[in-house]
C-alpha cells in the first residue's frame, strides 16, 4: 500500500480544510513546491494534489503551481483533482507532466464523460468519489446527491479507470481516524483499485488499512496528520513495505 501525501492548493498556498469547508482552512506553507520536496525526501512515491479553488470554480485555478511541482519532480507520479471537467484540461495537465487526473463532480453528473476520457487518455483517469454517509457529494462537497458511492463505482467497472479515490467527508481533516469499513465496502464494490482518503490520523490507521488491503485498497492519502506530525510518512511507508513482503 502506498502512503500518498496530499497537497491541497488554495490561492497558491498549501492548506488543509475540515470536511471540505473553504472557510475552515489552515495554511501550512506558502510554497507548495518546497512542501512537495519535503514529502519526496521522506520517500513518497506519489503525490495527491487538489485544486480547491478549481473544485468550486469548475475549472483549474492553481494549474501553474501544479505544473511547477510536476516539473520540479518529473519522475514522481502526481495525481490532480479539482475542476477537471473537459478533455482539454486533462490534456493540458498530462502535457505538464501530471500522471493521473481525478474526475469527481463530472463523473457523477455525466458518467459517459469518464468512459470517453478513459478511451482518449488510457491509463491516466482516476475517479474521485467523495461520500457523506455513503452518498456521493459533488461541487467541492457543497452538494450531496442521492447516488450511492458503491453504485457509482460499479458504473465504471469496465471503463478502464486506473483507480478510485474514495473520501469519507465526515472524517476528512477531522483527525478522527479512517473509515475502514466504508473503504472496504468501496473496494469490494468493483475491481477498480481504491485509494483511501479522509481521517487518516496516525499509525493505527495505517495498520488498520494495511490489514484489509486484499479487497483492493491500493493506497492511502494523508494530509493534516503529516503536517501536524501525528503521522510520519517514511515510517508509515516502511511499515506497509514490510507487511507486503510477509
Amino acid at each position: 500500500m502506498l502512503i500518498i501525501p496530499a497537497i491541497d492548493l488554495k490561492d497558491g498556498q498549501c492548506v488543509r480544510l475540515r470536511q471540505g469547508r473553504m472557510e475552515d482552512s489552515t495554511v501550512f506553507d506558502g510554497n507548495p513546491v518546497d512542501i512537495a520536496g519535503r514529502w519526496v525526501d521522506a520517500g513518497a512515491r506519489r503525490l495527491h494534489l487538489v485544486d480547491l479553488n478549481g473544485a468550486f470554480a469548475g475549472k483549474p485555478v492553481n494549474s501553474d503551481v501544479v505544473a511547477a511541482i510536476s516539473q520540479a519532480y518529473p519522475e514522481l507520479p502526481i495525481q490532480i483533482g479539482g475542476g477537471i471537467r473537459s478533455g482539454d484540461i486533462i490534456e493540458t495537465y498530462l502535457a505538464a507532466g501530471v500522471m493521473h487526473v481525478i474526475i469527481g463532480t463530472k463523473a457523477v453528473k455525466d458518467p459517459s464523460f469518464v468512459t470517453d476520457m478513459c478511451k482518449q487518455f488510457p491509463g491516466h483517469i482516476i475517479v474521485g468519489i467523495d461520500a457523506k454517509k455513503g452518498l456521493v457529494a459533488t461541487d467541492g462537497w457543497a452538494e450531496v446527491t442521492d447516488v450511492k458511492a458503491t453504485d457509482l463505482a460499479k458504473r465504471f467497472e469496465h471503463d478502464g479507470v486506473s483507480a478510485i479515490v474514495y473520501t469519507d467527508i465526515d472524517r476528512d481533516g477531522m483527525m478522527q481516524g479512517v473509515n475502514v469499513e466504508a473503504t472496504v465496502l468501496m473496494a469490494k464494490a468493483s475491481s477498480i483499485p481504491v485509494i483511501a482518503s479522509g481521517g487518516i490520523t496516525n499509525m493505527e490507521d495505517i495498520v488498520a488499512l494495511n490489514g484489509v488491503v486484499k479487497p483492493g485498497i491500493y493506497g492511502a492519502i494523508t494530509g493534516r496528520a503529516i503536517y501536524e506530525g501525528t503521522l510520519d510518512v517514511a515510517a508509515a511507508q516502511d511499515l506497509c513495505d514490510r507487511q507486503s513482503v510477509k
